[in-house]
């Protein structure tokens, strides 16, 4: 296994496409993962199963995973670093799986190479640094990706094409959650750290809910939003979930371990949505989605998620004024692999269909993270 750490070694003989406009049919893409725990290794699996797609580089600061890695997956390149990935010739695209205050930094610095970008949500820790990133996206006209791979569940699939065929009439109201008893990843970790998080469930798993349920809403415009924030028991050191990868620190417990936000969406329709971490209820997470219509309605309910591969999905309508309920089958989504996949596609679109990704829909989550943090710090509604 050929491990290189820089220098004239860095470098693909075959080399890549870097020329602005260029497209790659028919060439294999060469690709990096950044980020060695369990959404890089989702983005691994995936990679490996297209055709006409290799994973030539890997970086990561955990040499023992990184050593493992290389090795179960062929790859012929590992970094310890970042920056000596972008710094190896011929990729085409890279993966970001790493703590979100490396969003920014990296994706930025790969589009500036000309590279692809998939990063994991949430884009990064704030709508400010997330302009960054769509900016740089639309300078270099590189694809920016974000993972939001629940909205891929097969479930949600179902549920958006009944209500993109009408069945439920105007959806009016909506309410989504995912909230957990015990699930938060490790306390004193970069996850409960807000300058290197943003946020706590409310960016790590709210993003998720939020955008899920805009995306079955059919992308309303949100006009204003009004949030509540609640750190009650990881400061405390209750709550904490070992399961999550994530590096041990001793950083203070600063960000909140349950939210809820009101939210007004254009023509007058309203969401709630809730994600904790932490919270005295059932032990199984919870991942739903309930919505009413003006002729009809549907409850989604995901207990035990996101390990529940189909949630429970009823439709509640009627014909001819009689109780026509029925339970739509769905089968499971395929979550990081659609994601990828999609991004692949994406890539070899070609210029005309590059500029439909510069990661618009996943900063627009972001700015209404940051009007639902504005809102429970100023205890008032913030219009958008």
């Amino acid at each position: 296994m050929e491990q290189t750490a820089g220098n004239d070694d860095t470098t693909l003989r075959d080399g890549g496409i870097h020329q602005l406009g260029g497209s790659y049919p028919g060439d294999t893409l060469k690709v990096g993962v950044i980020g060695l725990g369990w959404a890089g290794q989702q983005h691994l699996d995936a990679y490996r199963e297209l055709d006409g797609v290799d994973v030539v580089a890997l970086a990561g600061m955990e040499a023992d995973l990184l050593a493992q890695l290389t090795g179960e997956y062929a790859v012929p390149h590992a970094f310890g670093t970042w920056e000596e990935l972008l710094d190896l010739e011929g990729l085409d695209a890279v993966s970001i799986a790493v703590p979100t205050f490396l969003h920014a930094p990296i994706a930025i610095a790969a589009l500036d190479r000309g590279l692809h970008v998939l990063s994991e949500k949430p884009i990064a820790r704030d709508g400010n640094e997330g302009q960054e990133m769509v900016d740089a996206a639309r300078r270099a006209g590189r694809v920016l990706d974000v993972a939001f791979n629940h909205r891929r569940r097969g479930d949600i699939q179902v549920l958006k094409r009944i209500i993109d065929d009408g069945d439920l009439g105007r959806p009016y109201y909506a309410k989504a959650s995912w909230v957990r008893r015990s699930g938060i990843p490790k306390l004193g970790s970069w996850f409960t750290n807000r300058e290197m998080s943003g946020g706590g469930p409310l960016a790590d798993i709210g993003v998720h809910v939020l955008d899920y349920a805009l995306h079955l809403l059919g992308e309303p415009k949100v006009m204003s939003v009004s949030a509540a924030t609640f750190a009650e028991l990881g400061p405390r050191g209750r709550g904490g979930n070992d399961r999550a990868t994530a590096l041990s620190t001793n950083f203070a417990y600063e960000v909140e371990d349950f939210a809820s936000a009101f939210i007004r969406l254009e023509g007058g329709a309203t969401l709630i949505i809730e994600s904790g971490w932490a919270s005295y209820r059932d032990e199984a997470d919870l991942m739903d989605f309930s919505v009413f219509g003006t002729d009809g309605g549907a409850d989604l309910r995901a207990a035990g998620a996101p390990l529940a591969p189909v949630a429970e999905l009823r439709v509640y309508t009627e014909k001819d004024g009689k109780n026509a309920d029925y339970t739509p089958e769905a089968k499971p989504g395929r979550a990081h692999r659609a994601v990828v996949e999609d991004f692949i596609t994406a890539v070899r679109g070609g210029e005309t269909v590059w500029g439909q990704h510069d990661g618009s829909i996943a900063l627009s989550r972001a700015r209404i993270i940051d009007a639902c943090y504005q809102s429970a710090a100023e205890h008032r509604e913030v219009q958008l």
